[in-house]
Protein backbone atom coordinates (compact mmCIF):
# COMPACT_ATOMS: atom_id res chain seq x y z
CA UNK A 1 0.00 0.00 0.00
CA UNK A 2 3.01 2.49 0.86
CA UNK A 3 4.74 1.63 -2.54
CA UNK A 4 1.22 2.61 -4.31
CA UNK A 5 0.99 5.85 -2.42
CA UNK A 6 4.27 6.67 -3.25
CA UNK A 7 3.74 6.05 -6.89
CA UNK A 8 0.31 8.26 -7.07
CA UNK A 9 1.88 10.71 -4.49
CA UNK A 10 4.63 10.89 -7.39
CA UNK A 11 2.64 11.47 -10.25
CA UNK A 12 0.83 14.28 -8.23
CA UNK A 13 3.86 16.20 -7.67
CA UNK A 14 5.22 15.79 -11.37
CA UNK A 15 1.88 17.32 -12.60
CA UNK A 16 1.79 20.42 -10.21
CA UNK A 17 5.71 20.55 -10.55
CA UNK A 18 5.09 20.83 -14.61
CA UNK A 19 2.21 23.36 -13.81
CA UNK A 20 4.26 25.94 -12.19
CA UNK A 21 7.56 25.19 -14.27
CA UNK A 22 5.72 25.97 -17.21
CA UNK A 23 4.26 28.64 -16.30
CA UNK A 24 6.73 30.66 -14.68
CA UNK A 25 9.70 29.91 -17.38
CA UNK A 26 7.65 30.73 -19.92
CA UNK A 27 6.36 34.36 -18.76
CA UNK A 28 10.41 34.88 -17.51
CA UNK A 29 11.39 34.31 -20.97
CA UNK A 30 9.48 37.11 -22.08
CA UNK A 31 10.54 39.19 -19.15
CA UNK A 32 14.06 39.03 -19.58
CA UNK A 33 13.69 38.96 -23.60
CA UNK A 34 14.78 35.30 -24.03
CA UNK A 35 12.52 33.28 -26.37
CA UNK A 36 10.55 30.26 -25.10
CA UNK A 37 12.32 27.98 -27.39
CA UNK A 38 15.47 28.90 -25.62
CA UNK A 39 14.08 28.72 -21.74
CA UNK A 40 12.74 25.47 -23.09
CA UNK A 41 16.37 24.03 -24.44
CA UNK A 42 17.73 25.51 -21.11
CA UNK A 43 16.11 26.34 -17.75
CA UNK A 44 13.16 23.82 -18.29
CA UNK A 45 14.95 20.96 -20.08
CA UNK A 46 18.51 21.27 -17.10
CA UNK A 47 15.49 21.64 -14.93
CA UNK A 48 13.22 18.21 -15.58
CA UNK A 49 16.92 16.40 -16.23
CA UNK A 50 17.66 16.92 -12.84
CA UNK A 51 16.33 13.57 -11.45
CA UNK A 52 18.75 11.75 -14.31
CA UNK A 53 21.32 13.54 -12.72
CA UNK A 54 20.78 12.43 -9.00
CA UNK A 55 20.05 9.01 -10.17
CA UNK A 56 22.79 8.71 -12.02
CA UNK A 57 25.71 10.68 -9.97
CA UNK A 58 24.31 8.56 -7.14
CA UNK A 59 24.08 5.20 -8.72
CA UNK A 60 28.22 5.78 -10.03
CA UNK A 61 29.18 6.58 -7.00
CA UNK A 62 27.55 3.45 -5.29
CA UNK A 63 29.48 1.29 -8.33
CA UNK A 64 26.18 0.66 -10.28
CA UNK A 65 27.58 2.17 -13.34
CA UNK A 66 24.77 -0.25 -15.50
CA UNK A 67 22.19 2.03 -13.67
CA UNK A 68 24.11 5.22 -14.25
CA UNK A 69 23.79 4.54 -18.43
CA UNK A 70 21.02 2.55 -18.87
CA UNK A 71 19.57 5.77 -17.32
CA UNK A 72 20.78 8.24 -19.46
CA UNK A 73 19.99 5.50 -22.73
CA UNK A 74 16.80 4.52 -21.91
CA UNK A 75 15.91 8.66 -21.15
CA UNK A 76 16.69 9.75 -24.15
CA UNK A 77 15.19 6.94 -26.04
CA UNK A 78 12.44 7.53 -23.90
CA UNK A 79 12.35 11.40 -24.24
CA UNK A 80 12.03 10.87 -28.21
CA UNK A 81 9.47 7.81 -29.05
CA UNK A 82 6.98 8.20 -25.53
CA UNK A 83 6.96 11.97 -24.76
CA UNK A 84 7.28 13.09 -28.17
CA UNK A 85 4.62 10.54 -28.90
CA UNK A 86 2.06 11.73 -26.29
CA UNK A 87 2.60 15.08 -26.90
CA UNK A 88 1.53 14.82 -30.70
CA UNK A 89 -1.48 13.02 -29.76
CA UNK A 90 -2.16 15.74 -27.48
CA UNK A 91 -2.08 18.19 -31.08
CA UNK A 92 0.21 18.26 -33.66
CA UNK A 93 3.76 19.40 -32.83
CA UNK A 94 4.85 22.23 -34.87
CA UNK A 95 8.28 22.66 -35.32
CA UNK A 96 10.09 25.81 -34.61
CA UNK A 97 12.92 26.39 -37.62
CA UNK A 98 16.01 27.00 -34.85
CA UNK A 99 15.10 23.35 -33.26
CA UNK A 100 14.76 22.05 -36.87
CA UNK A 101 18.34 23.77 -38.70
CA UNK A 102 20.35 23.74 -34.93
CA UNK A 103 19.25 21.89 -32.14
CA UNK A 104 18.12 18.38 -33.74
CA UNK A 105 21.68 18.52 -35.12
CA UNK A 106 23.90 19.42 -32.16
CA UNK A 107 21.74 16.23 -30.64
CA UNK A 108 22.39 14.12 -32.91
CA UNK A 109 26.12 15.52 -32.29
CA UNK A 110 26.16 14.60 -29.11
CA UNK A 111 24.89 11.39 -29.20
CA UNK A 112 27.27 9.91 -31.73
CA UNK A 113 30.26 12.01 -29.85
CA UNK A 114 28.91 9.62 -26.93
CA UNK A 115 28.70 6.47 -29.03
CA UNK A 116 32.49 7.12 -30.31
CA UNK A 117 33.80 7.43 -26.54
CA UNK A 118 31.40 4.12 -25.84
CA UNK A 119 33.06 2.68 -28.43
CA UNK A 120 35.99 1.27 -26.47
CA UNK A 121 33.65 -0.06 -23.46
CA UNK A 122 34.37 3.08 -21.36
CA UNK A 123 34.28 6.73 -20.71
CA UNK A 124 37.10 7.49 -19.30
CA UNK A 125 37.00 11.02 -16.76
CA UNK A 126 38.78 12.89 -19.69
CA UNK A 127 35.82 11.84 -22.04
CA UNK A 128 33.31 13.34 -19.09
CA UNK A 129 35.01 16.52 -18.73
CA UNK A 130 35.14 17.24 -22.40
CA UNK A 131 31.19 16.60 -22.17
CA UNK A 132 30.49 18.78 -19.59
CA UNK A 133 32.41 21.67 -21.03
CA UNK A 134 30.70 21.43 -24.42
CA UNK A 135 27.53 21.81 -22.51
CA UNK A 136 28.89 24.81 -20.58
CA UNK A 137 29.68 26.69 -23.90
CA UNK A 138 26.38 25.50 -25.83
CA UNK A 139 24.36 26.94 -23.06
CA UNK A 140 26.31 30.10 -23.15
CA UNK A 141 25.96 29.98 -26.93
CA UNK A 142 22.14 29.83 -26.85
CA UNK A 143 21.77 32.65 -24.21
CA UNK A 144 24.07 34.89 -26.62
CA UNK A 145 22.19 33.96 -29.38
CA UNK A 146 18.74 34.57 -27.90
CA UNK A 147 19.80 38.29 -26.83
CA UNK A 148 20.85 39.22 -30.07
CA UNK A 149 17.71 38.08 -31.46
CA UNK A 150 14.78 40.46 -31.49
CA UNK A 151 12.49 40.16 -28.50
CA UNK A 152 9.06 38.44 -27.62
CA UNK A 153 6.40 40.17 -29.70
CA UNK A 154 3.03 41.15 -28.10
CA UNK A 155 1.96 37.75 -29.85
CA UNK A 156 3.94 35.72 -27.74
CA UNK A 157 2.81 38.02 -24.53
CA UNK A 158 -0.68 37.06 -25.26
CA UNK A 159 0.29 33.45 -26.03
CA UNK A 160 2.36 33.23 -22.43
CA UNK A 161 -0.59 34.60 -20.55
CA UNK A 162 1.53 38.19 -19.34
CA UNK A 163 -1.92 39.94 -19.20
CA UNK A 164 -2.53 37.96 -15.38
CA UNK A 165 -1.34 40.25 -13.24
CA UNK A 166 -0.31 38.05 -10.06
CA UNK A 167 2.82 36.56 -11.43
CA UNK A 168 4.20 39.26 -13.70
CA UNK A 169 6.98 40.27 -12.07
CA UNK A 170 10.13 38.50 -12.55
CA UNK A 171 10.61 37.16 -8.85
CA UNK A 172 7.48 35.35 -8.98
CA UNK A 173 8.23 33.88 -11.60
CA UNK A 174 10.94 32.57 -10.32
CA UNK A 175 9.22 31.56 -7.43
CA UNK A 176 7.05 29.46 -9.56
CA UNK A 177 9.96 27.90 -11.28
CA UNK A 178 12.04 26.77 -8.22
CA UNK A 179 8.69 25.20 -6.98
CA UNK A 180 8.16 23.76 -9.91
CA UNK A 181 11.55 21.81 -9.92
CA UNK A 182 11.43 20.65 -6.42
CA UNK A 183 7.63 19.60 -6.99
CA UNK A 184 9.14 17.79 -10.04
CA UNK A 185 12.15 16.22 -8.43
CA UNK A 186 10.70 15.09 -5.07
CA UNK A 187 7.66 13.41 -7.44
CA UNK A 188 10.16 11.81 -9.47
CA UNK A 189 12.22 10.25 -6.60
CA UNK A 190 8.98 8.87 -5.56
CA UNK A 191 7.95 7.57 -8.90
CA UNK A 192 11.12 5.92 -9.23
CA UNK A 193 11.51 4.19 -5.72
CA UNK A 194 8.62 2.77 -6.15
CA UNK A 195 8.96 1.66 -9.94
CA UNK A 196 12.13 0.07 -8.54
CA UNK A 197 10.24 -1.87 -5.64
CA UNK A 198 7.80 -3.24 -8.57
CA UNK A 199 10.75 -4.24 -11.41
CA UNK A 200 12.54 -6.42 -8.30
CA UNK A 201 9.54 -8.38 -7.97
CA UNK A 202 9.43 -8.85 -11.43
CA UNK A 203 13.25 -10.15 -11.03
CA UNK A 204 14.39 -8.55 -14.22
CA UNK A 205 18.04 -6.78 -14.40
CA UNK A 206 19.65 -3.81 -12.94
CA UNK A 207 20.72 -3.10 -16.78
CA UNK A 208 17.06 -3.09 -17.83
CA UNK A 209 15.84 -1.52 -14.87
CA UNK A 210 17.67 1.26 -15.65
CA UNK A 211 17.04 1.38 -19.81
CA UNK A 212 13.33 0.93 -18.62
CA UNK A 213 12.10 1.77 -15.01
CA UNK A 214 14.58 4.23 -13.81
CA UNK A 215 14.73 5.64 -17.60
CA UNK A 216 10.92 6.43 -17.65
CA UNK A 217 10.57 7.26 -14.11
CA UNK A 218 13.28 10.08 -14.07
CA UNK A 219 11.91 11.65 -17.48
CA UNK A 220 8.04 11.54 -16.03
CA UNK A 221 9.10 15.25 -15.78
CA UNK A 222 9.46 15.78 -19.65
CA UNK A 223 6.46 13.68 -19.72
CA UNK A 224 4.53 16.00 -17.34
CA UNK A 225 5.94 19.47 -18.83
CA UNK A 226 6.02 18.90 -22.56
CA UNK A 227 2.34 17.64 -22.22
CA UNK A 228 1.34 20.40 -20.08
CA UNK A 229 3.28 23.09 -22.37
CA UNK A 230 1.33 21.58 -25.47
CA UNK A 231 -2.01 21.84 -23.59
CA UNK A 232 -1.47 25.68 -22.95
CA UNK A 233 -0.52 26.01 -26.10
CA UNK A 234 3.82 26.59 -25.68
CA UNK A 235 4.47 23.84 -28.31
CA UNK A 236 8.69 25.12 -28.70
CA UNK A 237 8.80 24.67 -24.85
CA UNK A 238 7.60 21.13 -25.31
CA UNK A 239 9.78 20.31 -27.90
CA UNK A 240 12.45 22.27 -27.06
CA UNK A 241 11.98 20.27 -23.70
CA UNK A 242 12.68 16.95 -25.13
CA UNK A 243 15.56 18.16 -27.23
CA UNK A 244 17.44 20.09 -24.63
CA UNK A 245 16.85 16.93 -22.07
CA UNK A 246 18.60 14.62 -24.88
CA UNK A 247 21.76 17.00 -25.32
CA UNK A 248 21.80 17.47 -21.72
CA UNK A 249 21.74 14.25 -20.47
CA UNK A 250 24.43 13.14 -22.41
CA UNK A 251 26.86 16.06 -21.91
CA UNK A 252 25.67 17.21 -18.71
CA UNK A 253 24.58 14.16 -16.77
CA UNK A 254 27.14 11.51 -18.22
CA UNK A 255 29.92 13.82 -18.24
CA UNK A 256 29.59 15.00 -14.46
CA UNK A 257 28.44 11.36 -13.36
CA UNK A 258 31.68 10.45 -15.39
CA UNK A 259 33.58 13.32 -13.62
CA UNK A 260 32.44 12.40 -10.00
CA UNK A 261 32.76 8.89 -10.71
CA UNK A 262 35.72 6.73 -8.98
CA UNK A 263 36.28 5.57 -11.80
CA UNK A 264 35.83 4.91 -15.64
CA UNK A 265 32.26 4.18 -16.41
CA UNK A 266 32.45 0.72 -17.96
CA UNK A 267 29.67 0.25 -20.51
CA UNK A 268 27.70 -3.24 -20.97
CA UNK A 269 28.31 -5.22 -23.71
CA UNK A 270 24.45 -5.38 -24.13
CA UNK A 271 24.60 -1.50 -24.69
CA UNK A 272 27.11 -1.73 -27.18
CA UNK A 273 25.75 -4.02 -29.15
CA UNK A 274 21.98 -3.15 -29.33
CA UNK A 275 20.95 -0.04 -26.49
CA UNK A 276 23.51 2.28 -28.30
CA UNK A 277 22.40 2.31 -31.55
CA UNK A 278 18.92 2.32 -31.10
CA UNK A 279 19.98 5.58 -29.16
CA UNK A 280 21.71 6.60 -32.37
CA UNK A 281 19.00 5.55 -34.65
CA UNK A 282 16.26 7.32 -32.58
CA UNK A 283 18.06 10.60 -32.79
CA UNK A 284 18.70 10.23 -36.46
CA UNK A 285 14.91 9.50 -37.37
CA UNK A 286 13.81 12.84 -35.76
CA UNK A 287 15.48 15.07 -39.04
CA UNK A 288 13.06 13.29 -41.42
CA UNK A 289 9.99 13.96 -39.33
CA UNK A 290 11.22 17.38 -38.28
CA UNK A 291 12.04 18.18 -41.95
CA UNK A 292 8.37 17.26 -42.96
CA UNK A 293 6.33 20.61 -43.23
CA UNK A 294 8.02 21.12 -39.46
CA UNK A 295 5.29 19.50 -37.88
CA UNK A 296 4.75 15.93 -36.28
CA UNK A 297 1.59 14.61 -36.94
CA UNK A 298 -0.90 12.67 -34.98
CA UNK A 299 -0.39 9.70 -36.50
CA UNK A 300 3.65 10.34 -36.42
CA UNK A 301 2.91 10.30 -32.58
CA UNK A 302 0.79 7.19 -32.59
CA UNK A 303 4.06 5.38 -34.45
CA UNK A 304 6.53 6.71 -32.19
CA UNK A 305 4.72 5.15 -29.28
CA UNK A 306 4.44 1.86 -30.97
CA UNK A 307 8.57 1.94 -31.17
CA UNK A 308 8.79 2.35 -27.32
CA UNK A 309 6.13 -0.31 -26.58
CA UNK A 310 8.03 -2.91 -29.32
CA UNK A 311 11.52 -1.67 -27.64
CA UNK A 312 10.61 -2.11 -24.16
CA UNK A 313 9.15 -5.43 -24.72
CA UNK A 314 11.46 -6.87 -26.43
CA UNK A 315 14.14 -5.56 -23.01
CA UNK A 316 12.22 -7.07 -20.97
CA UNK A 317 11.26 -10.53 -23.05
CA UNK A 318 15.08 -10.74 -23.53
CA UNK A 319 15.95 -9.99 -20.13
CA UNK A 320 13.81 -13.41 -18.94
CA UNK A 321 14.65 -15.25 -22.13
CA UNK A 322 11.14 -15.32 -22.74
CA UNK A 323 9.76 -17.84 -25.01
CA UNK A 324 7.68 -15.45 -26.60
CA UNK A 325 11.00 -13.47 -27.54
CA UNK A 326 11.33 -15.00 -31.10
CA UNK A 327 7.75 -14.00 -32.32
CA UNK A 328 8.46 -10.43 -31.04
CA UNK A 329 11.40 -10.44 -32.90
CA UNK A 330 9.29 -11.97 -36.42
CA UNK A 331 7.20 -8.88 -35.59
CA UNK A 332 9.94 -6.16 -35.21
CA UNK A 333 11.56 -7.41 -38.28
CA UNK A 334 8.52 -8.17 -40.50
CA UNK A 335 6.20 -5.25 -39.03
CA UNK A 336 8.52 -2.12 -37.36
CA UNK A 337 11.40 -2.24 -39.40
CA UNK A 338 9.04 -1.59 -42.81
CA UNK A 339 6.91 0.59 -41.13
CA UNK A 340 9.87 2.31 -40.22
CA UNK A 341 10.42 2.91 -44.00
CA UNK A 342 7.04 4.01 -45.15
CA UNK A 343 6.95 6.72 -42.50
CA UNK A 344 10.40 8.22 -43.58
CA UNK A 345 9.37 8.00 -46.89
CA UNK A 346 6.13 9.48 -46.11
CA UNK A 347 7.44 12.02 -43.68
CA UNK A 348 9.62 13.61 -46.85
CA UNK A 349 6.44 14.39 -48.81
CA UNK A 350 6.21 17.90 -48.69
CA UNK A 351 2.98 19.19 -47.21
CA UNK A 352 1.57 22.23 -46.28
CA UNK A 353 1.76 23.11 -42.40
CA UNK A 354 -1.03 23.68 -40.54
CA UNK A 355 -2.23 27.40 -38.93
CA UNK A 356 -1.33 27.07 -35.34
CA UNK A 357 -4.64 27.58 -33.41
CA UNK A 358 -2.96 28.00 -30.14
CA UNK A 359 -4.03 25.55 -27.17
Amino acid sequence: MLTFLMFFGGLVLLIGGAEALVRGAGKLAVSVGISPLVVGLTVVSFGTSSPELAVSVQSAMEGKVDLAIGNVVGSNIFNVWFVLGACALVAPLTINRQIIRQEVPLMIAATLLLVAFMWNGQISRMEAAIMFALLIGYTAFLVIQSRNEKKSTVAEDAELGLNSAWDRHWSVQVVLIAVGLFLLVQGSTWLVQAAIIFAKNLGVSELVIGLTIIAAGTSMPEVATSIMATIRGQRDIAVGNVIGSNTFNILGVLGLTGIVAPASLAVAPSVLSFDMWVMLAVAVACLPVFFSGREIARWEGGVFLGYYAAYTAYLILMSQQHSALPILSNVMLLFVVPLTVVTIIASLIPRRPRPDRGS
